[in-house]
This record gives C-alpha cells, sequence and structure tokens, in this order.
C-alpha cells in the first residue's frame, strides 16, 4: 500500500479555510512533508482593501512556511487561489473556476467555518451550514474526487458526556431549519435561538452538529471522514514548537494572564483541559484523506481527535505552567506582574474580579483621564470577561470522547509515517507544550522578539551616529575613544599573555 506522501503524489487538492489557523498549517504540512502534491487550489475571500492574491502572497511570507520555503523556494506555484465568497449562492464561484476544480481535484479538506461562540445563528448557519451544503454539491461534480474531509469540533455533541465516533440525530433535519429562518427577520430568528440550540452552550456547537448531519446525508455518494479535534492550540513539533498565530480560544487567555491583566477565572481545577496541537489535527486529518480515499470506507468515519481520554492533563496544572513560565519569560509592557488563579466558585471569581479586575481598571483610567489621555483599560476588561465568560462552560466540566478511530488509523500507517504524520497523543509532554505555547505567543502573535531586535538595532544605530559626530567634532572626545580603545587592546593582550603563561 503507497505510503501518505506517495498518495498525495500528482495529486489536486482543494482546501476552504486555507487563510486561517489550520488551513495554513495543513497547506504548509501538505507542501512539505508531500513534496510531489501537483497543486492546491485554496478559496479566498477577497477583501475591501486587499485583493485575494495580495492575501495569498502575504499568507505565503509568513514564518510558518520558513522551512517548505529553504526546501523549495519555488513552492507558491503549486498554490492556486479561487476566488469565493461562502456567504453567497455557489459560493460565489466564477463559471470558469468551477469548470477547472470539477475536472481536476480529487480530494478536499472543508476547514472553513465561523468559529465565533456568539454568532447569531442566521450567520452561523450561512457559514457553517449552507457554505458546507454548497461545497458538498460542487464535490458531487468533481468527476476524479477520491475524498471528502470535514472539519468539525469535538464540542459538536456537548450536550451529551460521553461522545461516541457516530454522527448523532438532532431533532430537526438542517434542510427544514433553514428554509424556516429564510423569512424570519434577525429579531424574530434572535428571540427563538436559545430554544433551537437546547442545551447546548453557543449557536457554534450547535450549527456544527447540523453540518455534520449535512455531510453524512451524502457518505453513499462520496467517501467522507469527519475530524472532530476539541481546543486547537500552538504547534506541538512542526513546523517548530509553540507556532500561534491568533489571540483565539487558550490563546488570548494566556497573553491576557501574561500581561497580568487577567488575575482570576472561573474553571474548575480538576476538569480535564483538552487541549490539541494544530500539528496533530493537520497530522490526523492528512492520513484520514489518505485512508478514505484508499481504503473507501462504507459509511463516514469519524475521528474524535481529543486528549482528554489518553493523556488528560487538567486546567488546574495549567494555569501553574502557564504563571511559571511567563515569570522566567515577562512578555513586554505588562500591565501589571503574571499572577491569575482559578477558582470553581462563582462569588470568589466575582470577587476578584471586582478587587483585581475592575478596581484596578477604574484608577488607570482615573490616571489616564487628569493626564489628558483617553481611558481604556475599562474598556479592555469589560471585552475579556466577556470572552472569558463564553469559555466557562467549556473549563468547568468534564467529557468522555471515544477515540477508537484514531487508534485504528494509526494502526494503518507504516512507521516512517506515524514518524512524519505524528498524532499519537500520547507522546505529548504537557509542561514542555506550555512553555512552548508561552514562548510562541511572544514570538508569533506578540512579535516581541521582532520588535525587541528592531528596537535594540535602532538604539546602537542612533548611540554610533551621535558618538560618531560628537568625536569629530571634539578634540577631547577623539582622545578619549583612543585612550579607553588603547586601554582594550592592553587588556586583551594581558590576558593572551597570562593564559600562555598558564598554560
Amino acid at each position: 500500500m503507497a505510503s501518505i506522501a506517495e498518495y498525495y503524489a500528482g495529486k489536486s487538492v482543494l482546501i476552504t479555510g486555507a487563510t486561517g489557523f489550520m488551513g495554513k498549517v495543513l497547506v504548509e504540512k501538505l507542501l512539505r512533508s508531500c513534496p510531489e502534491v501537483k497543486a492546491l487550489y485554496i478559496l479566498v475571500r477577497p477583501k475591501a482593501r486587499q485583493s485575494m492574491q495580495q492575501r495569498v502572497s502575504d499568507m505565503m511570507k509568513c514564518k510558518l512556511f520558513d522551512r517548505v520555503r529553504e526546501d523549495n523556494p519555488d513552492f507558491h506555484k503549486k498554490i492556486i487561489p479561487i476566488s469565493s465568497e461562502l456567504m453567497q449562492p455557489g459560493l460565489a464561484i466564477s463559471p470558469e473556476d468551477v469548470e477547472k476544480l470539477t475536472a481536476c481535484i480529487n480530494i478536499v479538506f472543508h476547514c472553513a467555518a465561523t468559529i465565533r461562540f456568539d454568532e447569531p445563528l442566521k450567520h452561523a448557519l450561512q457559514l457553517n451550514v449552507i457554505a458546507t451544503q454548497q461545497l458538498l454539491s460542487l464535490a458531487q461534480q468533481m468527476k476524479h474526487l477520491e475524498a471528502f474531509i470535514h472539519i468539525s469540533t469535538a464540542y459538536a455533541n456537548c450536550n451529551r458526556k460521553h461522545i461516541d465516533e457516530v454522527i448523532y440525530p438532532l431533532p430537526v433535519e438542517p434542510k427544514k431549519l433553514i428554509e424556516s429562518l429564510e423569512w424570519m427577520d434577525d429579531a424574530i430568528v434572535r428571540d427563538i435561538t436559545p430554544r433551537l440550540i437546547g442545551d447546548r452552550p453557543n449557536t457554534y456547537t450547535y450549527t456544527k452538529a447540523l453540518a455534520e448531519c449535512v455531510v453524512q446525508q451524502e457518505q453513499h455518494r462520496i467517501n467522507i471522514g469527519i475530524i472532530r479535534p476539541s481546543i486547537v492550540g500552538a504547534s506541538w513539533q512542526e513546523p517548530f514548537p509553540g507556532w500561534i498565530d491568533n489571540f483565539n480560544g487558550p490563546s488570548g487567555v494566556f497573553i491576557a494572564a501574561g500581561k497580568g491583566i487577567l488575575r482570576t477565572i472561573r474553571a474548575s481545577n480538576d476538569a480535564v483541559a483538552d487541549l490539541i496541537p494544530v500539528d496533530m489535527v493537520i497530522n490526523l486529518t492528512l492520513a484520514a484523506g489518505w485512508y478514505t480515499a484508499v481504503h473507501r470506507p462504507k459509511t463516514a468515519l469519524v475521528y474524535n481527535c481529543t486528549t482528554g481520554g489518553i493523556n488528560p492533563f487538567h486546567w488546574g496544572e495549567v494555569e501553574h505552567h502557564v504563571m511559571s513560565s511567563f515569570k522566567r519569560n515577562p512578555l513586554e509592557q505588562a500591565f501589571r506582574r503574571p499572577n491569575a488563579n482559578i477558582t470553581s466558585n462563582y462569588l470568589i471569581n466575582q470577587y476578584w474580579i471586582l478587587v483585581s479586575h475592575k478596581f484596578p481598571a477604574f484608577i488607570y483610567d482615573l490616571f489616564l483621564r487628569l493626564s489628558g489621555q483617553k481611558p481604556q483599560m475599562m474598556r479592555i476588561f469589560n471585552r475579556l470577561h466577556k470572552a472569558i465568560g463564553l469559555l466557562e462552560y467549556f473549563s468547568n466540566q468534564d467529557w468522555v470522547w471515544n477515540s477508537e478511530n484514531m487508534s485504528m488509523l494509526m494502526s494503518q500507517l507504516t512507521p516512517e509515517d506515524r514518524k512524519t504524520f505524528n498524532f499519537d497523543v500520547r507522546q505529548l509532554n504537557w509542561p514542555e507544550y506550555i512553555e512552548n505555547y508561552c514562548i510562541g505567543t511572544k514570538k508569533y502573535v506578540l512579535n516581541e522578539e521582532l520588535l525587541r531586535n528592531i528596537r535594540y538595532t535602532f538604539n546602537t544605530l542612533l548611540v554610533v551616529f551621535i558618538w560618531r559626530v560628537f568625536i569629530a567634532r571634539s578634540q577631547m572626545a577623539r582622545n578619549i575613544w583612543y585612550f579607553v580603545v588603547s586601554l582594550c587592546f592592553k587588556f586583551l593582550s594581558y590576558f593572551r599573555a597570562s593564559s600562555t603563561l598558564t598554560n
């Protein structure tokens, strides 16, 4: 049987969400570990002030692609952008591009989605469900399609405590729900949203469950695989440890804690923090694409891509290691010394929000007003509390995910593929991973290393320039300079002579 890299050789791949966090890692991994892949077609939405080509060009300049760039400086020639808009009928793909895609695509990776927890239901339906329907419709026209891999979430069925690798039925049929909501105005939809999502915490998890049902309906016409990652975090190993490029999920919380802004969070110390490194998710995704195309399962296989049941790590441990890391590697321009604490008690959490968040923010804003500046800290804390509140549902309870399909897939890989496409979560060393994650937020999200180097270089050049100007105009300054330089040479000569005598 062909290895994973051999399978992807000569294949044309379509990727949605390629400019997002997971999509970029998927593109990089395919180009680096499957160098013979024929072409990567990526759906890209043009922005108001940025063309489609400019977005792709900026993406390829990212540090993430440094290793690929070293191996193949012309890697960009394999990336073919396709103009698309997920909010429009037919994904706004031109007839010429539809003809091109249906004639050559072999594998589809559907990564695009809105990950905002508080997205209005209509908008979340359009991006997560209707866009998936339209992509499936396009996939059915593809003459050489071998696999369709859909990225879902492990929390699509978070209203259950034990989650198997199956697609659970919903009380409403997705197509009927979409038809019903089309004629309703936004105010009515907003009012009925809580009743529709039921015991799920938000529209994100609800619409991702709907999307799974939409995908399942096509399993007899298309070879389908569904990946359910839990909380996707920074990279573990590839292309280098700790790569992250956004404030989403735990990254924003880590940075807020490292800056000394976040001092308390409501979570259970003993609850499992089901983090999963992005490179492990992508390795599993590519392996699932290979397996789905080669073995052609009769029904869609679901892969729960989680760590809690195999290599658990708890929120209390996360807090300890994040604080330890930022104390060793402090963030620049911190509001105060990092010292965040976790509590599961609502009243204690509210007390610490008042004492450690709101009161210092009020004092700081008062100082800014008195000095003629615009107050900002209370606004920052209000945004932080809103974001943290959306995460509390997931940080205060545990789930048990069955991961038999993930284990089965691992057993199908050759020893070489297990190394190249490693998604064995048992190998994760959590303290080391959290350390690299925190350092990654400094380097790649806040760009502190780059800014520090620029600042040091500028200051050094400025000092040298001023000193040179001063020396050129002052005989005394020149005498001092020559004296210091000669003293340094004498010291080095003495040091060399004493070392020779000692030997």
